[in-house]
């Protein structure tokens, strides 16, 4: 009969390793967060810019 040996199961990192891999996580998370709000801000000013310049384009024609 064949016997079947379990893997031995890797043990549990440190708790400063455990706890430098979540610092990291929370400073990739705040970047992410960072860049998203950067990317959304950046394309609220060009719908703005672009509404300028409509309502610059609209104004100029009304009047002359």
């Amino acid at each position: 009969m064949a016997r079947q040996i379990e893997p031995a199961r890797p043990a549990k990192p440190s708790l400063a390793k455990r706890g430098l891999a979540g610092i990291v996580l929370l400073v990739i998370a705040a970047l992410a967060v960072d860049l998203f709000v950067h990317v959304i801000v950046t394309i609220l000013v060009v719908v703005a810019i672009v509404a300028v310049i409509a309502a610059a384009l609209w104004a100029a024609r009304t009047l002359l």
